[in-house]
């Protein structure tokens, strides 16, 4: 029978499949195309040049092993890279000999042009010196469905996450957006619906990932220029998850890349799953064609949780931990630290620390004592954003209204407020809060200061004013 290079890479392909685990052979072995044979040579087609040196790097034995069982000792293997055209935005093709010191025989390099990257080209991924030649998940097993107690507040968001994990991509939930205030559970959730994945569907390829070291990344392939081996890389993925998606907002290159790669995962039915602290809608500084992606499947909002939701919430960290605590205590947590599950589960170790540490019953006075100090510490991490938010909404105002030059009078006691509260809820300097709203000086929100607290004993509609934001702010 005639060996042609699509019988003989099927050989191979059927030996390779027996010696690696399947997601890496998925990964690495499925896209890879046989393209001729010639002079006992298998010309095989690579999607990119990170392709090319990865296989070189990490599989090149096994490659010669089934190689050889199939044209003998004088087999070679030549690659066909992939190659975009810059001049003429065509695809064109790039051979490439296994470097020397792997070659199954001696051989030079066939005599066409390769474009010069960097060899230093790797998965993202991977810790030098760590030769693990399989996607690791970057999940956190500890964050699953049964620790992400079901209540009012995540209900709609839960149940959305568990129909993803049972079919990733084949739900109407994609992409499954999670958005929410700090605390709340987004991570928490997004991890839960990956370890649920890999679980039901062990040979799925699942990477978590932050938005911010998602920008890194970016950044780093633009400065080696291997951008395209970025892309390609991450439309490998069967699930990708992406925490705090609202960090891309204003980078106009890592949009752009997203907006790629977020297309094929969709158009091939893999699942995409994003977390941000404002829903769509609010996003600042998104491209509008990123934001109608986003819209695609579901938003799923988590609130702030209600009271016996923080009661479970409490008895399962209790139970986990080992630790027996009277109901009354559960009871009075759960009544006074409403903020989110992050304060929550805070305070409750901070109580079990000082328990143990000073060898003491967890009593009712001790937890007093702890929300005391807990809920006045944690009150200050209110936001300078937050607040402008807070106040811009309450004045029926955008932001950037009230960041701007006018000397409207409603408009100057809006920024005087924002900055009054900048200064009274946070740690920033009055240089820091005043370059953050509207890019004035320090004495510009000094005077703010005072100007809110003449007023406040002055006038009693703007002192109506102060309290409202002063319970929203608390809230």
């Amino acid at each position: 029978m005639t060996l042609t290079a699509e019988s003989v890479w099927d050989n191979c392909l059927l030996f390779i499949q027996d010696n690696i685990a399947p997601e890496a052979y998925k990964t690495w072995f499925q896209p890879i195309k046989p393209v001729k044979l010639t002079d006992n040579a298998l010309h095989l087609q690579v999607p990119s040049r990170f392709f090319y040196e990865w296989l070189e790097e990490h599989y090149i034995d096994l490659l010669k092993t089934a190689l050889t069982k199939e044209l003998g000792s004088d087999a070679k293997l030549i690659y066909a890279i992939r190659m975009e055209n810059p001049a003429k935005g065509m695809e064109a093709f790039t051979e490439k000999i296994p470097s020397s010191k792997r070659n199954f025989t001696e051989s030079q390099n066939v005599d066409a042009p390769v474009k010069t990257k960097s060899p230093e080209l790797k998965n993202p991924f991977i810790i030098p010196g760590i030769r693990n030649v399989q996607v690791e998940s970057q999940l956190n097993p500890s964050y699953n469905f049964d620790s992400f107690l079901e209540g009012e507040s995540n209900r709609l968001a839960r149940n959305a996450g568990m129909a993803v994990a049972n079919k990733p991509g084949g739900t109407s939930f994609n992409p499954l957006l999670i958005f929410g205030g700090v605390g709340l559970g987004k991570t928490h959730l997004a991890h839960a619906i990956g370890v649920g994945i890999k679980e039901n569907y062990p040979d799925k390829t699942v990477l978590y990932i932050s938005a911010e070291r998602f920008i890194q990344q970016y950044t780093e392939s633009i400065r080696k220029n291997t951008r395209n081996d970025f892309i390609h890389f991450y439309q490998l993925i069967d699930v990708l998850i992406v925490d705090d998606i609202q960090f891309f907002s204003g980078k106009a290159g890592t949009q752009d890349v997203f907006f790629h790669i977020f297309n094929h995962l969709h158009q091939n039915g893999k699942q995409v799953i994003l977390t941000s602290d404002k829903k769509p809608v609010d996003m600042q500084d998104i491209e509008q064609r990123l934001l109608s992606r986003f819209k695609w499947g579901l938003s799923a909002e988590l609130n702030h949780p209600d009271y016996e939701t923080r009661v479970s919430i409490i008895q399962n960290k209790l139970y986990r931990d080992g630790v027996e605590m009277d109901d009354n205590i559960v009871h009075y947590l759960a009544e006074n630290i409403k903020t989110n599950i992050r304060e929550l589960e805070g305070a409750i170790i901070s109580l079990i620390a000082h328990s143990s540490f000073n060898r003491k019953d967890i009593t009712i006075d001790l937890a007093r004592k702890i929300v005391e100090n807990y809920v006045k510490n944690t009150k200050r991490e209110v936001s300078i954003d937050q607040i402008q938010k807070v106040v811009s909404d309450y004045f029926q105002m955008d932001i950037d209204t009230l960041q701007s030059k006018t000397r409207k009078r409603h408009i100057v006691q809006a920024r005087q407020l924002a900055m009054y509260f900048a200064k009274k809820m946070t740690k920033a300097s009055l240089a820091s809060i005043g370059s953050q709203i509207g890019k004035r000086d320090h004495a510009t929100v000094l005077h703010a200061c005072k100007t809110v607290e003449n007023l406040a004993s002055t006038d009693k509609q703007f002192n109506k004013y102060v309290q409202d934001l002063q319970k929203k702010l608390a809230d």
